[in-house]
């Protein structure tokens, strides 16, 4: 797993690249603040190799909570760049700073 980030100087977003390496599995999605959770605005395609990735425009100078969700279980980035603790998941989010 991995994300990237790629700011744009000229508008006030950021491209983030997700992308989840998950050769045997059939879906993965990256949901959060970001989409409202929801799995189909936040679906990844699949790559030849296997993996999943998508590329989506956040608004900069934000934190964004976030998991992805791998053939319907939740993951947390390992290399997020912090983790929160959400009452309601009752576990922790990854945490997305832009």
């Amino acid at each position: 797993m991995s994300v990237k980030k790629q700011f744009i100087k000229t508008k006030p977003v950021c491209k983030v690249t997700f992308t989840v390496e998950a050769k045997e599995a059939q879906s993965a999605a990256v949901v959060g603040d970001f989409n409202n959770w929801n799995i189909e605005e936040g679906a990844l395609g699949k790559l030849k190799n296997g993996s999943f990735k998508g590329v989506f425009d956040l608004v900069k100078d934000a934190s964004y909570e976030y998991r992805y969700i791998v053939d319907g279980v939740f993951i947390n980035e390992p290399e997020a760049d912090s983790y929160r603790w959400n009452a309601y998941a009752g576990a922790e989010n990854s945490v997305l700073e832009v």
